[in-house]
């Protein structure tokens, strides 16, 4: 009970320095994040008198409403709004009826007096038509016109009356077409009266006519307060806000401060220091965010052993390179030559995923490119540089999926090849979607930016790659790559000196493979390690049946305590063989653990033969049990390997018999408990390495024998 209070004491310890590494890494890449990006968010402010030079050029850190202008712009567009007049029809009709009916009495009158032939009569009758006219036509301002007018009517023939009459009409009806207000009357009826005058009838008639124009002719358009508000308040919406846009600029450097320029500057929250505080408080809410989702993320590799203090030590410093180089970048770029182009930035990305894993890489590439967007927003707060957060983005996601399979150290430059293809379909992706116009210097100059963002990323990380492997002991696949040729010098000596070892080893590499990627552990971990698992026994190799190749077993002259003792001796012959050599750690791990604690039953019960005694103890190799996925994995692989090979007659059969005793054999041992493995993924190991045995030892035609085959002939 006391030992499991202890190791139940250590295991919660172990939990708490995990996770004070955890939370010292994202403290350290978030507050590197917040110092990079604070000088990008942090408005300066400036002391400005009125009627002075500016220093230097001051741009706008954000986009806000000049209020003062718009409500300006809005008084002046609402005074030039004119009057608007509400014509009314009903003066233009009531003008045209008396007109008409003055000409209708007229003709009247006429026909009554057509029968009259003496002329001292006629006379007469003409002033007498004048009364009589003046009682038919209502009392208005035509009837109160001068009896010379009313004459000349008279006196005319009836085609002058025809004409004159639809004359008049025409162009009392042109001078109301668009109103008439008070103060035009006078000048519409000077305009009738001229176009009178260009008539064809005779001018002194003309002349008598014109007093009937002037009396027909009045005010017709009278101001409508409803209109009028009606269209200043369309004005007033069709005024659009007067913008400081960010980044505009304010003032040039030795222009003089106007009373315009200094309410411009205070509006944007250059004169005080008011709204400083507002952008540090977003930035923080967003590296917050990230260090939140940046934690979450690693927390979850580590639960599942993924992570270790090398890989967060690597992450670390990958992000503050990263950071720290796109700041010194910024530094240099412009408006006219965004630098960014050629950053290499994908340098980060391959590195995470061949030191760390491929979905670090993709998580931390997001966070790259959010804070990439701020770094290059030209120092102005709330703006968000989306081209260059887009392009940091897409170069870093192209170097991780198209380093899709790491075979050897040119997956990294075929990697870096195909990011300057996208590099540069993105770089022109953003030069078509601009309004202004590139000259294929442009392409070809910014395109080349792409490419060499791709061709530095690639050297660098050729570079950078052995100096994280060996200064952080960390296992990359490029580095068990290496590990797993045929020529590595060790490989070569368990080759010579310990064929049927050699041999072993490649088969238990192989089962090991099959069997890690079946459950989602690390398949050439495993079959590295398993081709290094048992170089201790180049040692004595003649000690172990499979290098002995038909010579006499030199166990059958020795105490089985003697042969106990070389047996049990080989795991840790392999681990200081592999620490000499300077071997990962993982490698050197799977080695001492492959054989765990287990019995060596042979020489146990061989001894037991000679005395009951025997303890089990002296027989049992010194361990520790498989302590990760892999070595528990190597070590099942290594006992179903040796014990296949035992088999005269290896059918289908008596392949899963075997296959599952060991599994049985040793989960009662206790020797996978503390490896993590679960039941379920001890049944998936146990079916692909079935069918892998499966597929080795299939059955194969029985070839005659030459002298069988002259009987024949």
């Amino acid at each position: 009970m006391n030992k499991l209070s202890w190791i139940k004491e250590k295991i919660v310890l172990l939990f708490k320095l995990h996770m004070i590494q955890l939370v010292t890494a994202c403290l350290v890449i978030v507050g590197v994040f917040f110092a990079v990006s604070y000088q990008n968010v942090h408005t300066e402010t400036y002391e400005i008198e009125k009627f002075s030079a500016a220093k230097e050029t001051i741009r706008s850190p954000i986009t806000i409403e000049n209020v003062k202008e718009t409500e300006k712009n809005i008084r002046e567009i609402v005074q030039s709004v004119d009057d608007h007049f509400e014509i009314a029809e009903e003066v233009v009709d009531e003008q045209i009826t008396y007109i008409n009916e003055l000409f209708e009495a007229i003709n009247k009158i006429d026909k009554e007096q057509a029968e009259l032939d003496d002329e001292e009569e006629e006379l007469s009758t003409i002033s007498d038509k004048i009364a009589y006219l003046r009682n038919l036509i209502p009392s208005n301002s035509l009837s109160e016109m001068d009896k010379e007018t009313f004459r000349s009517l008279f006196e005319a023939t009836d085609s002058q009356v025809r004409l004159a009459k639809e004359l008049i009409t025409t162009t009392i009806y042109d001078a109301y077409h668009d109103g008439i207000k008070v103060e035009e009357v006078e000048q519409a009826i000077k305009d009738a009266q001229q176009r009178l005058t260009y008539s064809t009838l005779d001018d002194t008639f003309v002349e008598a006519l014109l007093p009937i124009v002037e009396a027909s002719i009045q005010p017709n358009a009278f101001f409508s307060a409803e209109q009028t508000n009606e269209a200043q308040e369309q004005a007033r919406d069709s005024v659009e806000p007067v913008m400081i846009r960010a980044g505009e600029v304010i003032v040039e450097e030795g222009q003089l401060i106007t009373n315009e320029i200094y309410d411009e500057l205070e509006v944007a929250g250059l004169l005080n220091d008011e709204r400083n505080l507002y952008p540090t408080i977003g930035l923080f809410l967003l590296i917050f965010l990230i260090g939140l989702f940046l934690f979450f993320e690693m927390h979850h590799h580590l639960s599942r052993a993924r992570l270790d203090l090398s890989k967060i030590i690597a992450i670390c410093l990958l992000s503050i390179c990263l950071v720290l180089m796109l700041k010194v970048v910024s530094f240099y770029t412009t408006a006219t030559n965004p630098l960014y182009f050629c950053a290499p930035v994908a340098t980060v990305s391959m590195l995470l995923k061949v030191l760390v894993n491929e979905r670090i890489a993709i998580v931390m590439s997001l966070f790259y490119a959010v804070i990439g967007s701020v770094i290059f927003n030209a120092n102005i707060a709330g703006m968000l540089n989306m081209e260059a957060g887009i392009f940091i983005l897409f170069s870093q996601l192209a170097s991780i999926f198209f380093l899709s399979v790491i075979k050897d150290r040119g997956a990294i430059i075929k990697s870096g090849l195909a990011t300057s293809i996208v590099n540069i379909l993105t770089i022109c992706l953003f030069l078509f979607l601009s309004f202004e116009k590139y000259s294929w210097i442009d392409y070809l100059v910014f395109s080349g930016y792409g490419f060499l963002s791709a061709i530095i990323a690639n050297v660098l990380t050729l570079g950078m790659l052995p100096f994280f492997e060996s200064g952080l002991g960390i296992l990359s696949d490029t580095k068990l790559l290496s590990l797993s040729s045929p020529n590595h010098p060790l490989l070569r000596k368990l080759l010579i000196e310990a064929p049927g070892t050699y041999h072993h080893s490649i088969m238990v590499a192989n089962l090991s493979e099959v069997a890690c990627e079946v459950i989602g552990a690390n398949g050439l971990l495993a079959r590295v390690a398993a081709y290094y698992h048992d170089l201790g026994k180049t040692v004595r190799p003649h000690y172990f049946i499979e290098n002995q190749m038909g010579m006499k077993n030199p166990h059958d002259h020795l105490d089985p305590y003697q042969s106990a003792e070389i047996i049990l001796q080989h795991p840790i012959d392999s681990a200081k063989l592999l620490k000499k050599e300077k071997l990962p750690k993982e490698i050197i791990d799977i080695a001492l653990q492959h054989h765990g604690t287990t019995l060596l039953k042979y020489f146990y019960y061989k001894a037991k033969e000679r005395n009951d005694k025997v303890t089990e103890e002296k027989f049992r190799y010194t361990g520790p049990k498989p302590k990760t996925k892999e070595a528990a994995v190597v070590s099942i692989c290594d006992s179903i390997e040796a014990a296949s090979r035992s088999l005269a007659n290896p059918t289908q059969e008596e392949i899963e018999k075997i296959v599952s005793s060991i599994f049985e054999t040793r989960l009662l041992d206790g020797q996978l408990n503390d490896s993590s493995l679960t039941f379920n993924e001890l049944e998936q190991m146990k079916l692909a390495i079935c069918e892998t045995l499966k597929g080795i030892y299939h059955s194969r035609i029985q070839y005659p024998k030459e002298t069988n085959m002259k009987e024949a002939k």
